[in-house]
């Protein structure tokens, strides 16, 4: 079992907007560490209080100016979405000494409720960040490391791995207990993490009934992550409302459990597909929800792109979003089937990323990233074509192959 605390990459920029800004707002996922990060960088300074208990949101709830002087700051509030008539209170607190810096430290799992009455409440008076499960830098103890494009030469040469270890790592997924705690089992462990968060979130944002309708939902919307989103095809499938499945999916997003792609669109004379591609956030959570317990049958089988492709822009968007770094990605797909999986956006200009299942890259597999760079010129920096081996080499001009266990 595995106990000593793991260093998150956005320690630094917590730090950072802890002592300019009077609040800070950490949100994510339930279980991302939210807390546990909160505890470690700032227990021994600041109190502690959960709003979860319905007794103390309810003391919060009716007596809100004698709560805040119960619990004055240097305080940490957690999972403030559950009393969110305590915000304008701390907006009073907060405006009594606008210049002290790091008064309370907030944190929420519901994107939509929260962030509505942040910017509401505490506009210019709060930093807002995102806490997401471990991306596979924190997991190898190496957050300062550089992006692949960042860094001339290897990012961590020395460290290998295998194949097979590199999909059971896929099953297993990023949650910090998981990692934590290599021998609990997986897929008890993701049971109760659906169910606690459909009865927890799912109730909360939107009232759903039939619980049962919406773990169907959540199956058929695992097996489709990173293609096209058809929400019309998806709500046949489904036998419900175009409508329904649209809330479905604002709550999945609320609450950080996937990331919507949308494409990218320039003054080209070319047809591009405008769907947007979908996303699990937790690739553990993407091979449970598709049913897959075996690394040679999750590599090998009909989701085996679908996961390398998933666990690729995940761990992108994570590494990014823990810098403080709004991340600026988007794919690029023409009518004719042409398909860049990854452009991230980056002081205007475009950095292309594919990602392959065949460990043994070759010039062809970066055909899309020349076909791109061809049509936008200098708008492009190298591009990178991500695989599953271990081999670094280029593909051509500007075109790097890359292995994912050096991402």
């Amino acid at each position: 079992m595995r106990t000593d605390y793991i260093e998150r990459s956005l320690e630094p920029v917590l730090r950072r907007a802890a002592g300019e800004f009077p609040a800070v707002v950490l949100t994510g996922p339930r279980q991302s560490g939210k807390t546990t990060l909160l505890k470690h960088l700032f227990g021994a300074k600041y109190k502690y209080v959960s709003l979860e208990p319905p007794d103390i949101r309810a003391a919060a709830a009716r007596d809100p100016r004698g709560f805040l002087d119960m619990n004055a700051p240097p305080v940490i509030f957690d999972e403030v979405q559950y009393a969110p008539e305590l915000l304008p209170y701390v907006k009073e607190y907060i405006d009594a000494d606008r210049k002290r810096t790091g008064q309370f430290l907030l944190t929420g799992s519901q994107n939509i409720l929260l962030t509505a009455r942040v910017s509401e409440t505490l506009a210019g008076r709060t930093a807002v960040l995102k806490l997401l499960p471990f991306s596979r830098r924190e997991i190898d103890r190496e957050p300062s490391a550089p992006l692949p494009w960042e860094s001339k030469g290897h990012w961590n040469p020395e460290k290998k791995i295998s194949y097979r270890k590199l999909w059971a790592g896929f099953l297993r997924g990023t949650f910090p207990e998981l990692i934590a705690n290599p021998g609990r089992d997986i897929n008890l462990w993701y049971s109760s993490y659906v169910q606690t968060y459909l009865e927890r979130d799912v109730r909360n944002l939107r009232q759903i009934g039939d619980l049962s309708q919406f773990q169907s939902f959540l199956r058929a919307l695992s097996a489709r992550s990173a293609q096209l989103l058809n929400i019309t095809d998806l709500a046949r499938d489904l036998g419900v409302a175009v409508n329904t499945v649209k809330a479905w999916i604002s709550v999945l997003e609320a609450t950080y459990q996937i990331l919507i792609l949308r494409p990218y669109f320039a003054n080209l004379n070319k047809r591009l597909v405008k769907t947007p591609k979908v996303y699990f956030m937790d690739v553990g959570m993407l091979c449970y929800l598709t049913g897959l317990k075996d690394p040679d049958h999750a590599a090998s089988g009909p989701m085996g792109g679908p996961i390398m492709e998933t666990a690729v822009v995940t761990e992108i968007y994570k590494t990014l979003t823990h810098r403080g770094i709004d991340p600026q990605m988007y794919f690029w797909r023409t009518s004719f089937g042409t398909e860049v999986d990854i452009l991230i956006a980056t002081e205007g200009k475009l950095i292309p990323v594919e990602v392959k299942l065949s460990a043994t890259p070759r010039p062809e597999m970066a055909a899309s990233i020349k076909t791109f760079q061809e049509d936008f010129g200098k708008k492009v920096l190298p591009g990178f074509v991500v695989h599953p081996g271990e081999v670094r080499l280029p593909l051509g001009s500007n075109m790097i192959a890359l292995p994912y266990s050096q991402m």
